[in-house]
């Protein structure tokens, strides 16, 4: 059965979305535990590790969550489809942060933490819920205003101020299905 692309994003919409959150809350936690606890250079590997695998580790939770990305009987979903383009993209801006890093390493909690929250912005558009655009502009204040307030403590305070946001995001997320 064909299904149209409105069909289509209805499906996605209606989907649990706790998955990656959840990966992005463990991931961003750990690196913020990590920049209390460890050097600054120990910091720095932990970012580009850590949200190299939030896409891995939400795939691993989507099991136990309901939401099971990898389930072959599922039928096919373009904005499944286009979600993966987005977490490619948010990858790809790997090209801005890293430059900045090799200038001043301790730029890197702020350009990771910000490009890779861009991907919001389209998720928004696909539920047509304002839920993404909160998180991408919440996200990309409090990270710049960590940022310039916190100098001392950007492997620590940025982090957590990302988990902050995830965890409000996904209260929102779960008032949604409530009020729809």
């Amino acid at each position: 059965m064909n299904r149209t692309l409105e069909e289509q994003r209805i499906e996605f919409s209606n989907q649990k979305f706790l998955a990656t959150p959840l990966a992005g809350i463990i991931v961003w936690t750990i690196i913020g535990f990590i920049g209390i606890f460890f050097s600054d250079f120990i910091a720095v590997w932990s970012i580009f590790i850590g949200t190299g695998s939030i896409v891995y580790l939400g795939l691993f939770l989507s099991k136990y969550t309901g939401e099971n990305f990898l389930d072959k009987s599922k039928p096919k979903n373009e904005f499944d489809t286009l979600f993966l383009f987005t977490a490619g993209q948010a990858i790809l801006v790997y090209s801005i942060a890293i430059p900045f890093f090799l200038l001043d390493y301790s730029s890197l909690p702020m350009t990771v933490g910000i490009l890779t929250g861009l991907m919001w912005l389209p998720f928004s558009w696909i539920i047509k819920h304002w839920s993404g655009i909160f998180h991408a502009i919440a996200r990309i204040i409090l990270v710049l205003t960590l940022w310039y307030l916190l100098p001392e403590y950007r492997f620590i305070a940025i982090p957590f101020g990302i988990v902050l946001i995830y965890i409000i995001t996904l209260v929102i997320l779960n008032r949604r299905k409530k009020t729809e």
